[in-house]
């Protein structure tokens, strides 16, 4: 009995990632028949990739030591629910990894305020925690609050946007450059030759927030490196409550008439919500993520093409990132590209977020 507590939790998360019961670990790690060879290596290939060792509960207790980790990602608003995904993968891994003695301590901020970033970076730094996944954001923010950590030798997982050049752990997310070709490669499938093409950035720190600015680089050089005679015209708008999207959104259509709207984040569905109450008809429209709302709007055929990139997904494996360097010392990926997922009317019912 004693030795079966001392291992089970990481025998759970060698169960999850073989999808096979923790008997049947717990099988193969005691050389017990009743298991095939298939499945035997699958399971001793992630037991050799952990570094797994049966006895690493017990010695965590018995060092009497606490692991603290820090998480540092946008509050989920009224505005868009997108980081309520992230945060559920963080909670997740947390529950499995609390009795290792791993606390965690979330912090939060306004993706529409700097300011709210720098309150929490202020508030983490002086409490000397042993690793921090954050959404670095804010770039110029980002880089002192990196460089800060990254004096005091703590080990820092990137998710949802990297800023490449700096000694953070690892990045777990989206290639950003490349889901904004992506997204253009649809378009220009959407849109003949010479037609018109409006891209849309919504947020109040567009200029800080080179997420967005990746996405829209890779989207118009698809274009340029094809020859494209499409016309790109682009619309910041900064002030997000939906009468203001509303306004800017019937000044920039009384311009011109544009057969494809791209929007670079989650607020694709502010934009659905003004196409159908102005019986907008006619223009395809794409935007990111699999939220409530978004899927509503994909649903009416308002919304073509959604691109998902698996926010839960990143929000758990950046913590795990940091109990697998941490606690069981392995080595982990640089960089760990999300799949860049198209989701339509016809199969959103079959993804998972």
């Amino acid at each position: 009995m004693e030795k079966k507590n001392s291992g089970t939790v990481g025998v759970k998360e060698i169960a999850r990632l073989a999808n096979v019961s923790i008997g049947t670990v717990d099988r193969v790690l005691n050389n017990r028949v009743g298991v095939s060879e298939k499945t035997k290596a699958k399971i001793l290939k992630i037991i050799e990739e952990l570094d797994y060792q049966p006895n690493i509960f017990a010695r965590r207790l018995a060092s009497k030591k606490k692991l603290r980790f820090a998480t540092l990602i946008p509050q989920v608003s009224d505005e868009t629910k997108y980081w309520a995904a992230p945060l559920n993968g963080i909670q997740q891994a947390a529950s499995e990894i609390k009795d290792f003695g791993i606390e965690v301590i979330p912090f939060f901020f306004d993706q529409n305020n700097r300011a709210s970033f720098l309150e929490s970076t202020a508030k983490i730094i002086p409490q000397d925690f042993d690793g921090i996944l954050m959404a670095p954001m804010f770039e110029e923010e980002s880089i002192v609050f990196i460089q800060q950590c990254n004096d005091r030798k703590i080990p820092l997982v990137f998710i949802n946007s990297d800023i490449p050049g700096y000694n953070n752990l690892c990045y777990i997310g989206p290639n950003l450059y490349q889901s904004g070709f992506l997204s253009a490669h649809i378009a220009n499938y959407l849109t003949p030759a010479s037609k018109k093409i409006l891209i849309v950035n919504i947020s109040k720190e567009i200029d800080l927030h080179h997420h967005l600015l990746r996405k829209e680089e890779g989207f118009r050089n698809y274009f340029e490196q094809n020859g494209s005679k499409n016309q790109l015209t682009k619309i910041d708008i900064q002030q997000t409550d939906y009468p203001h999207i509303e306004q800017k959104l019937s000044q920039q259509l009384a311009k011109d008439q544009y057969n494809v709207v791209f929007v670079t984040n989650s607020r694709v569905a502010t934009v659905a919500k003004y196409f159908e109450e102005h019986k907008i008809e006619g223009i395809k429209l794409i935007g990111y993520d699999f939220l409530e709302d978004n899927i509503h709007y994909l649903k009416n055929k308002t919304i073509d093409f959604l691109i998902c990139q698996k926010p839960q997904e990143q929000g758990y494996r950046g913590l795990m990132s940091l109990y697998y360097h941490l606690v069981l010392h392995a080595n982990i990926e640089k960089e760990q590209f999300m799949p860049i997922d198209i989701i339509t009317k016809e199969n959103y019912q079959y993804y998972s977020n």
